[in-house]
């Protein structure tokens, strides 16, 4: 991989991980203005499980800010692109597609595949 498509790759996790955390104020800020105060329950309990699948979407994304870390750091060592199981490279598509992936989509599949066989087991 080229230095222009590294830096590609870089500014695209930068702002993924920029606009993560824009929209993770946002939640805090609207937490912070108060509690619900519906004065019906069933509004307030539409409220309340609205609040509830936004903190879960809110928990996924930081694990996924680890992962976009994870990846920059892989840029800065000059590993980035390359399948951690194989050594082979990751085809820009993939790349392009989930720019933090860590194997090639062969590699991620046969994972896939053994991961599901230990699980029916």
């Amino acid at each position: 991989m080229n230095e222009k498509q590294l830096k590609f790759f870089e500014r695209q996790l930068m702002d993924w991980k920029n606009s993560i955390l824009a929209e993770a104020q946002g939640t805090l800020n609207q937490l912070q203005d108060g509690p619900i105060r519906e004065p019906d329950l069933n509004d307030r309990a539409s409220s309340e499980t609205d609040w509830s699948i936004e903190l879960r979407t809110r928990d996924r994304q930081r694990k996924l800010i680890s992962k976009i870390d994870a990846a920059l750091r892989r840029i800065s060592e000059g590993e980035y692109g390359y399948c951690q199981v194989t050594g082979e490279p990751i085809s820009l598509a993939r790349l392009r597609a989930r720019p933090i992936a860590t194997m090639t989509l062969e590699a991620q599949e046969r994972h896939e595949r053994q991961e599901r066989v230990s699980r029916d087991d």
